[in-house]
């Protein structure tokens, strides 16, 4: 089960920004963690359109995959 102790939902820790060629940046807490284009891209348009706040955090998190390696701060 993803999300189990609600994170995606409560802080929402991703956020994205499109820019053009279409493109898009994805960001954990402020911080620009991937470029996404392609596929990916049209896939995010798709949860977009939904206009549902959790899809858009699920969908980001599981595209970023697991960026975290124990070193952060």
């Amino acid at each position: 089960m993803e999300n189990k102790r609600n994170i995606l939902f409560d802080e929402m820790p991703f956020s994205y920004k499109l820019i053009k060629d279409k493109k898009a940046l994805v960001y954990y807490k402020g911080k620009e963690i991937r470029a996404i284009s392609g596929k990916e891209y049209n896939k995010l348009q798709r949860v977009i359109d939904l206009d549902n706040k959790y899809e858009i955090q699920l969908f980001l998190a599981k595209i970023t995959g697991n960026f975290k390696r124990g070193n952060e701060r």
